[in-house]
Parts: C-alpha cells; structure tokens; sequence
C-alpha cells in the first residue's frame, strides 16, 4: 500500500467553496485552481459541476430496487462499457433474477453467454462465469430490510460483505440507490483525472488505498464547493470518453 498523507474534509477551504479563487489560488496544498479553459484542472471541473447542477442531474436511481442496484453494479466494473452493462443489466432483469427468488449461478451463467444486442450489435458479456457466481451469492445473502435500515456508511460497509463487493462497487451502490454524497465512486477514470492535478499520489493504488482516495477527493470536492456526486459523475464521464484526449491538451496548454 503506498503512503498517502491524508486529508480531512475540514482541510479543504470555507473561503474557497464561498468564492471564486484567483488562478494561482491553492484550493488543497499545492493544488492551483488554475483556469476554466485549462483541461483537467481544478477550475475546469468546477465549470464541468456547474454545468452538471445546471443541467438537473442528481446521479441517483431512484425506481431501482436494491437487488437490481446490486445487480447493476455488479455487472460493471474495470473492462466493461456503460453500454455493455446496462444492455446485460436489462436482459437479466428481464429475466426475473432480481425478483427476489432463488436463482442459481448455472441460470445467470447461461443469461449472461448468451449473445445480445449491444449498440446495434451482437455481443457477449466479457466474465460471465466470474460475474454469474457473484450475482447469484449476492442475491441469496442480500437481506434488504436491514441493509435498507442502516446510515450510509455503514451501508456501504455491510455491502463490502457480500461476495465480490469491493469500496467502489458499494460506494456506487450506495450512491445510486441511497443519493449518499459522503462517499466517493473512485475508479480508474477518476484515479487518472486526480493523478494529473496532484490530488492523488502517483504510487496511489486502488482498491488499497480506497479511503484515503476517497477522503482527499472529498476535501476537493469540498474546496470547490461541490457535491461529491456531481464531481465524480463528470470526472468519469469526461475520462471515459475523452481520457487520452483531455490529457493530451492539457499537457499541451
């Protein structure tokens, strides 16, 4: 595990959540705020939430149940399209595996190698055996009443239980199905986007360094005064689909 110098979110400045700081401002120690039109900087996803809140996005699912919340983040995860899994989400949905009866690991197995239509195309789910093994131990060990009883927190640690639920799927579980904003969804996309403003250690490892990830991001967010749910959101969405694009114009300013 690498050594990373915590932050609190009490680090993260009132002044600067309140204003608008000057571009040579620090909004965490040795983080400049920088300017809008300077990619990937802190200015720049400032901009990117404004836009966001304007837009009315609120980042949480709220007709889902837990099971298909559960299902749904499953599915995801390192190696698999947004599009892939939603598209595989829906087939098994539609097949009743997350109606709360018993459902057996050879079922979800032969839903998930099953090809399907994918953004126009035929495809298969890339680790159905892994993934078909991890639903069906899920949704037999879930027990929603007491999940749905407990603060966000220690939600997400009761998730963290379940078989193949790791800091970020049950963050991400906890966010799309509690709204919960004091947690962070730290993935590759959002490690990569930390890394180039110095918020995240080079040597930072997910999912080891998991809490200390989430507490710096929660002190930026903060600093620029904006919710975690929102700053998260476009962070992954802007590396997931312009990653290697937005880092070559920001190192090119």
């Amino acid at each position: 595990m690498s050594k990373l110098k915590p932050y609190s979110i009490e680090d993260a400045s009132a002044e600067t959540a309140k204003l608008r700081p000057s571009e040579a401002a620090e909004v965490l120690p040795g983080i400049p705020y920088g300017r809008e039109d300077h990619v990937l900087s802190p200015a720049y996803w400032k901009w990117r939430c404004d836009v966001g809140e304007e837009e009315g996005h609120d980042y949480v699912s709220r007709s889902s149940s837990l099971r298909e919340e559960v299902g749904f983040c499953l599915l995801g995860g390192f190696g698999i399209k947004m599009e892939t899994n939603d598209a595989f989400f829906r087939h098994l949905k539609g097949h009743g595996v997350f109606d709360g009866r018993h459902i057996d690991e050879a079922e979800v197995f032969n839903l998930l190698d099953q090809r399907i239509e994918v953004e126009g195309r035929a495809q298969k789910y890339r680790f159905p055996k892994q993934k078909a093994k991890r639903i069906a131990e899920a949704m037999s060990q879930l027990d929603v009443d007491r999940l749905s009883r407990l603060p966000d927190k220690e939600f997400r640690a009761a998730l963290c239980e379940l078989p193949g639920i790791g800091p970020k799927t049950a963050s991400w579980i906890a966010r799309n199905w509690k709204g919960a904003d004091n947690v962070a969804i730290i993935d590759i996309h959002v490690l990569r986007a930390g890394h180039f403003i110095g918020l995240f250690d080079q040597g930072a490892q997910l999912p080891n360094d998991y809490y200390l990830l989430e507490d710096r991001f929660l002190a930026f967010a903060k600093s620029l005064g904006v919710r975690p749910s929102v700053l998260d959101a476009v962070m992954w969405s802007d590396m997931r689909i312009f990653g290697s694009t937005l880092v070559n114009r920001a190192t090119a300013a």
